[in-house]
């Protein structure tokens, strides 16, 4: 098997897996319960989430089941707490759908939300991001590496524009895709969004980092738990898996990028050098975890369930979504044509991945990719 579909989920580090196993069977206690069982698992969850916090610059983590419920979060929690003022809400048109729907949430409850443009290779347009803060605007949400593209956003920029034109508005970045494959100490937000499975760790867990002088509101209420921010009770286990994931995402870090830079390189251009008519889709300073490239003249679907029978396994887009009909909402916006839509396939990289796989990938393809366009009317 070749997986190269890492930015959709990961595998779960051996380790990690390993301590999940042992922490559901010897400390399965409630953290809210009084007896030392419940006691037992509430300074597990203490020491794991302080291990998690040095890897942003914010000190508070709410631990979430994901990235989409951590986004939900940062949007709904501001919401609420400008529920009687007449707020305006910025996010960009290529972010992941669990930003856009909930912001489509508030425009359905009679909220002002204004979608920000991105230029040719997904970079936000700054100009019209200033033009559009001003005294009004509440929230701003822009992600920090895009999922499809893994173009990164220049994050810090944003935050100083949002505190010059806007200073209490709060500033979140969903940074599902960046935590583990970028530093985050030096990123300024008040909210960053983490997802475990994208950095391997579990399914099913996921935080919100803020800043502790935000005033939030809770998002699900109950036994107020999470500082009474997230009720319900703790995935003690998913805690766990996640902490020491991203302790072992960030170990060796340099190593790894310089790996990741390697092999995106390496397949960008042996694909290049053996199928004709390919587009890149995206920066050239993208995250090195992502290559996102059109095969024109194809069908992505198809090439994509070709290769697969090879135990082969990339991806059209983002696995949120990519089951929908439709063209990429990313690459729309970034202005490319349906006829090149259509071809796009993302490869996404990580630790485990290698030359020698790619080498097989790259000869897959050109098969695939020739092979469709012989059948088909290309040219």
């Amino acid at each position: 098997m070749i997986y190269l579909d890492n930015s959709a989920t990961t595998r779960q580090y051996d380790e990690v897996t390993d301590l999940i196993a042992k922490i559901s069977k010897e400390e399965f206690g409630n953290p809210s319960s009084l007896h030392s069982l419940g006691l037992d698992a509430e300074k597990i969850v203490k020491r794991y989430r302080k291990d998690l916090i040095d890897k942003t610059n914010l000190k508070r983590i709410t631990f979430t089941s994901g990235g989409t419920e951590a986004d939900n979060m940062a949007i709904f929690s501001a919401a609420r707490k400008y529920r009687r003022e007449n707020k305006k809400y910025i996010t960009t048109v290529i972010e992941h759908p669990a930003v856009l729907e909930a912001m489509k949430r508030l425009e359905m409850d009679g909220n002002k939300v204004a979608y920000i443009p991105v230029d040719s290779e997904g970079v936000i347009n700054i100009s019209a991001l200033k033009e559009e803060i001003d005294k009004d605007t509440a929230f701003v949400s822009v992600m920090t590496v895009n999922n499809e593209t893994g173009t990164v956003q220049p994050i810090n920029e944003i935050n100083k524009i949002i505190k010059e034109k806007a200073p209490n508005a709060i500033f979140h970045t969903d940074a599902v895709q960046a935590f583990g494959k970028m530093r985050l100490e030096n990123i300024n937000a008040d909210m960053i969004s983490i997802s475990g499975h994208k950095f391997h760790g579990p399914k099913g867990i996921g935080a919100l980092y803020s800043n502790e002088k935000l005033n939030l509101l809770p998002y699900i209420v109950g036994g107020g738990q999470e500082n009474g921010l997230r009720s319900g009770t703790e995935n003690v286990p998913g805690i766990c898996g996640i902490s020491l994931a991203s302790s072992m995402s960030y170990r060796n870090f340099d190593k790894k990028m310089e790996k990741l830079t390697s092999l995106n390189e390496y397949l960008y251009n042996g694909l290049m050098s053996e199928v004709d008519d390919i587009r890149l889709n995206g920066a050239e300073n993208r995250l090195p975890s992502v290559l996102n490239v059109s095969f024109l003249g194809t069908r992505a679907e198809v090439i994509l369930h070709t290769v697969e029978q090879e135990a082969i396994y990339v991806s059209t887009g983002s696995a949120c979504s990519s089951n929908k009909n439709g063209d990429s909402h990313v690459l729309s916006a970034m202005g490319l044509m349906h006829k090149d839509i259509e071809g796009a396939i993302r490869f996404s990289f990580s630790e485990f991945n290698n030359t020698s796989e790619l080498d097989i990938v790259i000869d897959r393809f050109a098969k695939a990719v020739k092979r469709y366009r012989k059948l088909g009317s290309y040219r």
